[in-house]
């Protein structure tokens, strides 16, 4: 998917539809895990859905909670789920700078003199 070492540089449409491309999935990534702690905040804890919601969007986004949660399982749940959104938050990060990274080192792989033909 990406240019080897020994290849040109890719143009900057084909960067750009590279680095959407992946955005999608670092969102599509997002959206699956916004559904597991919506799903896991209505059905354990017992929230209502906008609640739910809220509270996983708040975990998601590193803020934390906002309904108090009275049953052990709800914050068992939450525990895990504030562990499994800092992994997404990472493997988000990862995917998303994954073109930006490899075209900056592909940059700095790449001869002076056929940088300087381009």
């Amino acid at each position: 998917m990406f240019e080897k070492k020994s290849q040109k540089i890719a143009p900057v449409t084909v960067f750009m539809r590279r680095l959407a491309g992946y955005i999608a999935i670092a969102i599509l990534l997002i959206l699956v895990a916004l559904f597991i702690g919506v799903a896991g905040y209505h059905w354990i804890a017992g929230l209502n859905w906008v609640d739910s919601l809220l509270n996983a969007s708040m975990i998601l986004g590193g803020m934390g909670p906002v309904n108090p949660l009275a049953s052990t399982g709800a914050k068992v749940f939450a525990s895990a789920y504030a562990l499994f959104s800092g992994l997404v938050f990472i493997a988000v990060m990862g995917i998303s700078f994954t073109p930006i990274a490899h075209r900056m080192l592909h940059k700095f792989h790449i001869d002076e003199k056929d940088f300087n033909n381009k």
